[in-house]
């Protein structure tokens, strides 16, 4: 259901802009970018073009499919452009269920000739020979597709196995994988919104509904083992946690040690949970010592984000989820605080699930999410999580900000998000970060952002600085 461990390959028509999207795509997940054509070409010492007219279609295909074996069967994760109809060889196409994620690129007939046509391309030479070509080839890049998308933000997206779609909630009789029983774990609160939908949308299966109490109180131990003392599921079932960020924190973590690990889908129901905190596989349950010390790496077979739930939120719940959405457009260099809520979902999806898939287990360049959330869990420590995790994010990105020099996104945050430093014990707040899982040798590791688009991770500043940033946030 997602690319994580396997090569992604990018397959499509003449003109459906394959190599551009696989380009892109590769730069976002730091992955090697292989273009079938371009590295036959290489190995051959002759043109596309040359081959074609040197040993025929026959003799170019099998070279083609040649090449295409070797690439899918390399140990480095790459992205693969594949030619057009690389498709038509079944030993590559059993290759791509085997070793990659396959994304699916249409393009519509008379595009794709009006980007071909005079490019000496040996089978776009007659129009109505390739709108034949195309007619037949569709179905059989449909068939080898693990998803069909239309963009680099589509592809991360698709690559991470996270559905982004408007009503996708009536949908998840058909998202959820498997046909084996569910264990459906609901916020208290949604299940009494959403609940009874999700189960009408998952149909005829075996489930069972949980609740479990809404935001950070599900995140405990006690919550935890009452959690494992109800489930009943085997390895053939699944989990499915409807709820918001802590929610899928708790069942996430439920699901990773629950019979050595069993498959799970977060449904997020709040901002915070759509753009962030679903996404990515980190699980956890918070601690007396700090927040989210004790979970694990666990990836869930599929995501399903509906935006439209998000028009049941109090307006304190959106502004809770801004934070992210500031902090993820910092990140990108790009205002997606800007744009409308649903586009801000897919957008801010998609950066994180490229992120995430480029450095799963969060030894590098993951890091980068954590700007401005060593302060932040700091503050939710001390204020033993009676501070809302997005007030908490926004004086975080201050703090990051200010030691950052970044004076503009200084502005940006308290113009967007209009932080207001909180009641806590200082102590208690310096002790927690100090605590932070990510401190080295008891100094703490800070991202900063000097300028939009360009973080740098793993800075250690004085302690003297570092403890003025957080005394700023508190009132």
């Amino acid at each position: 259901m997602h690319a994580l461990g396997r090569h992604l390959a990018v397959v499509g028509f003449m003109g459906a802009g394959k190599s551009t999207l696989a380009a892109e795509l590769a730069m976002r997940l730091g992955r090697p970018f292989v273009d079938l054509d371009r590295e036959i070409e290489r190995a051959a010492g002759s043109s596309v073009e040359e081959l074609f007219a040197e040993r025929g279609e026959a003799g170019f295909r099998s070279l083609e499919e040649e090449r295409a074996l070797e690439l899918l069967g390399r140990g480095e994760l790459s992205v693969v452009a594949l030619g057009g109809g690389a498709v038509g060889s079944e030993r590559t196409c059993a290759a791509l269920a085997v070793h990659a994620f396959t994304l699916f690129v249409p393009v519509e007939p008379d595009i794709a000739w009006e980007r071909v046509r005079g490019s000496g391309r040996p089978l776009a030479r007659d129009e109505a020979g390739f709108r034949a070509l195309h007619a037949e080839r569709a179905p059989v890049y449909e068939a080898v597709a693990d998803a069909i998308v239309s963009d680099p933000d589509d592809a991360c997206l698709a690559a991470a196995g996270v559905h982004v779609e408007a009503r996708a909630l009536d949908k998840l009789g058909e998202l959820v994988p498997g046909n084996g029983p569910i264990e459906l774990v609901a916020d208290v609160h949604v299940a009494g919104i959403h609940g009874v939908q999700a189960q009408l949308a998952l149909g005829d299966r075996d489930i069972s509904l949980l609740e479990v109490p809404q935001g950070e109180a599900a995140k405990t131990p006690a919550q935890l083992e009452r959690l494992w003392r109800a489930l009943r599921i085997g390895r053939d079932g699944i989990v499915v946690a409807l709820g918001g960020g802590s929610t899928s924190d708790l069942v996430g973590f439920a699901a990773a040690t629950w019979a050595r690990g069993v498959d799970w889908v977060p449904v997020p129901t709040t901002l915070v949970g759509q753009v962030d905190a679903a996404i990515g596989g980190k699980t956890a349950i918070d601690l007396p010592a700090g927040k989210n010390l004790a979970g694990a790496f666990h990836w869930p077979v599929r995501v399903v984000a509906d935006p439209l739930v998000l028009d049941t939120l109090p307006e304190a719940e959106l502004r809770n989820g801004l934070a992210e959405v500031v902090k993820t457009g910092l990140l990108a260099g790009s205002p997606l605080w800007e744009l409308l809520p649903r586009e801000q979902v897919r957008r801010c999806a998609a950066f994180k699930a490229a992120v995430c898939l480029a450095d799963p287990h969060d030894r590098g360049a993951r890091t980068q999410l954590n700007l401005g959330h060593t302060f932040a869990h700091a503050l939710e420590a001390a204020a033993g999580f009676a501070v809302s995790h997005g007030e908490a994010v926004a004086l975080g990105l201050l703090a990051a900000l200010r030691l950052s020099g970044n004076d503009a996104g200084v502005v940006t945050v308290e113009q967007v998000l209009r932080p207001r430093p909180v009641s806590v014990d200082r102590e208690r707040a310096w002790a927690a970060l100090a605590r932070d899982k990510k401190a080295a040798g008891g100094e703490p590791q800070l991202v900063l952002l000097e300028r939009p688009g360009e973080p740098r991770w793993g800075v250690e500043l004085p302690e003297a600085d570092v403890r003025a940033a957080l005394d700023s946030l508190i009132a």
